[in-house]
């Protein structure tokens, strides 16, 4: 659901090619039409969700995220992937992603894991949020059946990535946690081929399938997009409190996690803002998650907003800096320092980029050949 700003132009191309139909509807619960809800899709993309209930009247309650929704038969939730077929919870949302790139895996953006690296990126149409400065709304409002879909189904989607000899497929454009069948799927076939997965979501998800996910998912880019309420409910439609919840989830299981803050003027761009939230990330997440800040860019229903200065910025990263996180950076601006991974302790550049294309690595494995201070992070094949 992001886009780098200097490749926005390319990417926004790109994706408005897939789009086919205009943005349908925006309350959910929603009747899906005919030809959706219809007993079997010729293209067998569909698969019956783990994460719900059975209720009379061919009724069914989904639990998969905290919408928490109760579908009479033909209704879809609200993230336009799941719908009551007949009493039975149908994801349509399942081996047809409709954007298919190969990418750098610091797009995420995801510094720490296997830096320099290209992912296969992939990305299905439907998200749970509705956030109205979406970059990539023209596929994430939208149901799997408006937009131009490739068929790849989990094994192709593997055997694709080991045949370009690559370590890991990514999830993102959209928002994975609404066609989380497909990405465990993916997952427990790209194991089998020592190939990771990596999910960018905004981490609007139950505890119990969030555990499920992170068995099977080695990384998670996981976009905090205010560290206040209203900000949620005005502007994403959802609440915080879920979002802070996955994140201590995803941590205390162990998987590599990286936080992503996209700063929107006069919205979540506040220092006393920006200072608690660091702090909160220091005390429940460690100093040695990474922050990322990004950049604004006018999109969607927020075309007449100015961009973020790169003043806003540079000062939410020195303040993340003095709450005592040690990784901070500005990922979406280029040229800039805040592109670079620097030793906490020496400050020397390890890694120096520019945007998401690395220009030199220094580091020694896991370590700063300087001061052979350790980095936290996956930095090798074998240790993904």
């Amino acid at each position: 659901m992001r886009m780098p700003c200097h490749e926005q132009l390319d990417r926004r191309a790109f994706i408005s090619r897939l789009g086919r139909a205009a943005f349908w509807a925006t309350l959910a619960p929603y009747v899906v039409p005919p030809s959706l809800a219809r007993a079997i899709n010729p293209t067998r993309h569909y698969a019956e969700v783990k994460y719900y209930e059975k209720l009379p009247g061919d009724r069914v309650h989904c639990f998969l995220c905290p919408y928490d929704c109760t579908l009479m038969p033909g209704e879809t939730c609200p993230c336009r992937t799941r719908t009551n077929h007949r009493g039975i919870l149908l994801n349509h949302a399942y081996g047809n992603p409709c954007i298919v790139n190969f990418d750098p895996i610091e797009m995420l953006p995801m510094n720490h894991f296997l830096p320099g690296t290209t992912t296969l990126g992939l990305g299905l149409a439907g998200c749970n949020l509705r956030c109205c400065y979406c970059q990539n709304w023209q596929v994430s409002q939208k149901r799997p059946d408006q937009t131009e879909n490739v068929d790849m189904p989990e094994t192709k989607a593997a055997a694709s990535a080991r045949q370009k000899k690559l370590t890991s497929i990514s999830f993102t454009y959209t928002e994975p946690v609404v066609f989380s069948e497909y990405v465990l799927a993916v997952a427990k076939e790209a194991q089998k081929n020592r190939i990771s997965v990596v999910a960018a979501t905004s981490g609007y998800i139950n505890k119990k399938p969030l555990q499920e996910l992170c068995r099977y998912v080695t990384a998670f880019s996981v976009t905090l997009k205010a560290f206040n309420d209203d900000f949620y409910q005005e502007m994403c439609g959802v609440r915080l409190k879920p979002v802070l919840d996955s994140l201590v989830t995803i941590k205390s299981q162990g998987n590599w996690l990286e936080v992503v803050n996209l700063i929107v003027p006069d919205k979540n761009d506040s220092p006393e803002e920006i200072e608690r939230m660091s702090r909160w990330l220091k005390t429940n997440l460690g100093a040695e998650t990474p922050l990322h800040f990004l950049r604004f860019m006018p999109e969607y229903k927020m075309q007449n907003h100015p961009r973020t200065p790169l003043e806003t910025l540079e000062r939410a990263r020195e303040i993340a800096l003095s709450a005592g996180l040690d990784y901070v950076y500005i990922s979406n601006v280029a040229p800039h320092i805040g592109n670079n991974t620097y030793c906490p302790k020496c400050h020397a550049i390890l890694i120096e980029r520019v945007g998401y294309r690395i220009l030199s690595n220094r580091m020694r494995g896991a370590q700063c050949p300087f001061c052979k201070t350790k980095l936290p992070g996956v930095w090798t094949r074998s240790s993904a």
